[in-house]
């Protein structure tokens, strides 16, 4: 009889397979409150190292980390009015405290634009004190009717940027350098997804933004996964806490604002992009451990020689962990950490002791070969990064292979249930064919980076980029599709990877 498989098989049911996985890998469990969760120490090394590798590209953008109170006076949030009008659904609030009723109730915060922007209004006085860039790492609260771990959780681990500066222009220019510099080139050459940058519509833009830019990766299902966004506020938030400033001319002048995160959702995109029906897959560049070396059995001579290994490679500048528990079969330790998606296992036991070789196992390519254990310290870093590659590799050719060129919206439409991306002109769409679109799967992106000072600004600034392609895209439950607009402006990078993306309701 046929063994039956650890995981569901992604082809039978993705949903199915992606909890199974979080499950077995031993990344999160549910919370004992519906929408929250308990990330294990796995999963939680996996969000370490995005911090870690977020932190240093953050830091070297010019922004210091801070940190803001959970709780915000909910008069706050009333002052900036469309902000409170985009969250109030989402809002956890607390009437209660210490046994009495609180004078004023408090929002466990959702977001930080008001409390921090109530700060930004004592903290900056003069033209000198700009720009102001802060980051802040912290939790969440949106209250989640639909939870599903890691991708929509009622509480959720985040960094979130927020900058005062003195121009339109200089906000404009720093909320693209996050999009660019940070989270772009993290999720690229890090995570090893081949996402695609954009703005999103009016419809679909962060609440009190004038100009949201985002980042979508095409999970492995064909679906898309908005993984990250830098807005520009403009001077909305400004004008609400009068967070203003002395110019250089002796004139007092609001301050101009971007706001900009990313959360543990990237978790759920690393799995979906590159997990398998063998478990996870981690790219070298973001694992925790790089590589673990197994003795297969309790001899001695073999303990001493894999933790000799491991000094080794250590040495060498590897991620690595030695696995000598020997009262676990050897079996079962080697399924869990193909489970895990740790890139490389050297396994040793003492014929290959004798030998002098140890049997290299690849978990993204896959397959297994024996190498001179004397060799393996110079070998591994090259392993590592040829590995990285072919993840990056695996999901642009998924991306390009799944997204069809077609003609009309319907065609469109078809493509993107058929469970891929769908492209086509924006010019041929037209403006009505675009809320046509929107209203079939709710618009979420316009083809271009530019920011705006006012509606008519943009409108004037679309013109000219009316035969950039429209992407329609299969969205999460449900399927509808939705609208993915894409342009091929901005940086070579960029322009050769029909570079804006953005999703309908998927995951």
């Amino acid at each position: 009889m046929a063994k039956a498989p650890i995981l569901t098989p992604q082809a039978e049911d993705f949903p199915r397979w992606y909890q199974d996985l979080i499950n077995k890998a031993e990344l999160a469990d549910n919370g004992p409150v519906r929408g929250t969760m308990v990330i294990r120490p796995y999963g939680y090394g996996l969000w370490e190292r995005m911090q870690q590798e977020m932190d240093a590209r953050i830091k070297d953008a010019g922004a210091s980390n801070a940190y803001f109170p959970l709780f915000i006076p909910q008069s706050y949030l009333t002052k900036e009015a469309e902000h409170v009008e985009g969250f109030a659904p989402e809002l956890a609030v607390v009437t209660h405290g210490g046994g009495k009723e609180l004078e004023e109730p408090v929002v466990v915060r959702p977001t930080s634009e008001t409390i921090i922007n109530e700060y930004f209004s004592k903290w900056v006085q003069s033209y000198r004190d700009l720009p102001l860039l802060i980051n802040q790492w912290a939790n969440v609260v949106r209250w989640e009717m639909r939870p599903r771990v890691f991708l929509r959780t009622s509480e959720f681990l985040w960094q979130e940027g927020h900058t005062a500066h003195a121009t339109y222009e200089d906000a404009r220019d720093y909320a693209a350098r996050i999009h660019r510099d940070v989270y772009y080139d993290f999720m690229v050459n890090v995570l090893g997804i081949d996402v695609v940058l954009g703005r999103k519509t009016p419809k679909e833009r962060f609440a009190g933004a004038i100009n949201t830019l985002t980042l979508e990766g095409m999970m492995g299902d064909g679906k898309a996964l908005q993984l990250g966004t830098s807005h520009e506020l403009g001077q909305n938030f400004a004008k609400a806490f009068n967070t203003s400033y002395l110019s250089k001319d002796g004139k007092q002048e609001l301050v101009w604002q971007t706001s900009w995160g990313v959360s543990t959702r990237m978790v759920g995109g690393l799995i979906m992009s590159h997990g398998d029906d063998s478990g996870l897959r981690v790219p070298p560049r973001l694992a925790p451990v790089q590589a673990v070396v197994l003795a297969i059995k309790g001899d001695d001579a073999v303990i001493a020689k894999v933790r000799e290994i491991g000094d080794a490679l250590k040495a060498a500048g590897v991620r690595v962990q030695v696995d000598d528990r020997t009262d676990t079969p050897f079996g079962r330790r080697a399924v869990d950490w193909e489970l895990k998606g740790v890139p490389v296992r050297i396994e040793i036991g003492p014929r290959d002791l004798e030998n002098g070789t140890a049997m290299l196992a690849r978990r993204i390519p896959g397959g297994k070969e024996p190498v001179r254990i004397d060799e393996l310290a110079a070998l591994l870093p090259k392993v590592l990064e040829e590995d990285q590659a072919l993840l990056l590799s695996q999901s642009r050719e998924r991306r390009e292979s799944r997204t069809s060129d077609v003609s009309t919206l319907e065609q469109a439409a078809e493509a993107a249930l058929a469970g891929g991306w769908a492209r086509i002109p924006v010019g041929d769409a037209g403006r009505r064919g675009r809320g046509e679109a929107g209203r079939a799967g709710g618009d979420r992106a316009l083809p271009g980076h530019r920011g705006r000072r006012s509606a008519g600004r943009g409108r004037r600034a679309g013109h000219d980029r009316d035969r950039r392609p429209l992407v329609l895209s299969r969205s999460g439950p449900g399927g509808v599709p939705g609208p993915l607009l894409t342009h091929g402006s901005g940086s070579p990078r960029v322009a050769d990877r029909c570079a804006s993306s953005v999703v309908p309701n998927g995951y």
